[in-house]
């Protein structure tokens, strides 16, 4: 399909080391004037469900700056869009559980708030385990939870896990495994 929108100008408005914020002139579907903010993503957003022979994962509990609450989250980060997402997923999941895996399948492509950011995000299964040394980074204070992959849908279920790409993750995972 054609996109109905044009771009007349674009302004950088504010950049820092993960986003860019630009605003754009453009003329919009009725052919009128109007304004439109654009969030720059400088990362790849990636999310790890580690999944063990039991079928239990991990969950990473923090505490999220931005909604001011704390958050439980598959284990994620981001990764530079001119890296591998994989390396980037294999990077995320040893610093936040100090886990590695050797069976690791990318289950979805996701687009976490399309109406004013161009993030894209992975989720990956990662399974055939070895756990080790986890690599916090300073900013993080992380509290790691290994529960049962039936227990973390149940927390999707009744809102204890309110993050997009987890909560995504999370059903697809189900879903491929027929829970």
């Amino acid at each position: 399909m054609e996109n109905p929108w044009k771009t007349k100008s674009k302004k950088n408005i504010y950049e820092n080391p993960w986003i860019c914020l630009e605003e754009h002139q453009v003329v919009i579907p009725s052919g009128k004037d109007g304004i439109y903010g654009k969030v720059i993503f400088k990362n790849k957003a990636l999310g790890i469900i580690p999944l063990d022979e039991e079928r239990n994962t991990w969950l990473v509990g923090q505490f999220r700056y931005t909604l001011n609450e704390y958050s439980w989250e598959i284990p994620m980060g981001g990764g530079p869009v001119a890296n591998d997402i994989l390396d980037s997923a294999k990077r995320e999941l040893k610093e936040e559980t100090g886990l590695s895996a050797k069976k690791w399948t990318k289950i979805m492509r996701i687009h976490t708030s399309n109406s004013v950011t161009d993030e894209e995000g992975f989720v990956f299964l990662a399974e055939d385990l070895t756990p080790g040394q986890t690599e916090f980074e300073e900013t993080e204070q992380l509290h790691i939870q290994k529960i049962p992959l039936t227990k973390a849908v149940d927390m999707v279920m009744n809102g204890e896990i309110t993050d997009a790409i987890s909560i995504a993750g999370l059903l697809k995972v189900a879903r491929l495994l027929n829970m």
